[in-house]
């Protein structure tokens, strides 16, 4: 695999474990786990270590609640993207549409949170945004709700469309809707939940925070490509970088691998400059800025680690219990020396 250039220092969260136990605890409770091929991808993926990565300086409620975002996540992904409704576009919006009800309603889904008769889909969204919407801002929960209304419906729509179509789209268009489908515009907006932060709209939607944005969601997005590669390929999936570099450019799978890698690396240092030039032009709102822009860091960080790790990683020394961050310390280890 081409390394990918990660400049950013490996940090994890001291409630890692209490953030594992309580997302097993959870996601049995709220019955998100059904099929068994999905909870072997799901124990594997290891969401609680995840979390711990992206967002080391959570508090452990704060922890356990972004825990359970990803897990929520997994399920919507699993359903829309591997499952049958991936490929029925009426029955994703369907249920795009109850989980968009539940984000709109005024009691922020208690009563949806409560129905256990419903996909479980959109009671568990009702669990989760019943815990997040209270403790933000009303311009957070309008710009969280569409960033994940946008998330929903390109997949529901966009994605199952080219399934059904067997089309692959261009690289330009591809690139822009990656930054929906793969909820990193979301995962982003949590960080003000975990920072306890507000950025005000007057920033955010300026040229030089969407810049920094835009290139640190890239990062994260095409990193994510590269080491899905293998399975995605294996379930017929067309919306990967490397596949469509492949299908567009004619390149085999090791130059578009290298070509992905190289631009994701690219990518990186394009952050670091845009990160520069908006700390330049809003001293003002360092307050803010930084501790986002720290998130920003640690989620291309962190999510580098946890995919060459769940993704990649095989027993050390014949031990099938090792965990992936047991696996991740051995081959930085391995580097080191």
């Amino acid at each position: 695999m081409p390394d990918i250039f990660h400049p950013f220092p490996y940090r994890i969260s001291p409630h890692v474990e209490e953030a594992r136990e309580h997302l097993t605890d959870w996601t049995q409770r709220i019955g998100l786990i059904e099929r068994e091929a999905a909870r072997k991808r799901f124990v594997k993926a290891d969401f609680g270590w995840f979390a711990a990565m992206v967002y080391p300086t959570a508090d452990a409620t704060r922890l356990n609640l972004m825990a359970d975002w990803f897990a929520w996540f997994f399920l919507v992904d699993d359903q829309l993207d591997d499952g049958s409704i991936g490929r029925s576009p009426e029955r994703a919006r369907d249920i795009v549409d109850g989980m968009r009800a539940v984000l709109e309603s005024p009691d922020h889904g208690a009563a949806a949170a409560a129905d256990r008769d419903g996909p479980v889909a959109v009671s568990a969204l009702a669990d989760l945004w019943l815990r997040t919407a209270p403790h933000a801002t009303a311009h957070w929960r309008r710009r969280f709700v569409q960033h994940l209304d946008d998330c929903l419906t390109v997949a529901a729509t966009w994605e199952a469309g080219n399934r059904v179509a067997g089309a692959v789209p261009d690289e330009e268009t591809y690139i822009e809707m990656r930054r929906h489908t793969g909820a990193i515009y979301v995962c982003m907006d949590l960080i003000d939940i975990v920072e306890r932060i507000d950025i005000p709209d007057s920033v955010y939607t300026g040229a030089p925070f969407r810049a920094a944005l835009d290139a640190a969601c890239n990062v994260v997005c095409w990193t994510n490509d590269v080491y899905s590669l293998e399975k995605e390929r294996a379930l017929g999936e067309v919306h990967n970088l490397v596949h469509i570099v492949e299908h567009h450019r004619g390149f085999d799978t090791p130059r578009a691998l290298d070509h992905v890698c190289a631009a994701t690396s690219t990518e990186t240092m394009l952050f670091l400059e845009k990160e520069r030039e908006l700390l330049a032009v809003c001293p003002e709102h360092h307050a803010v800025l930084v501790p986002v822009l720290a998130g920003m860091r640690t989620w291309i960080r962190g999510n580098l680690d946890w995919s060459r790790s769940t993704k990649r990683y095989r027993p050390v020394e014949g031990d099938e219990e090792i965990r992936p961050e047991e696996y991740l310390e051995a081959s930085l280890m391995k580097v080191a020396r």
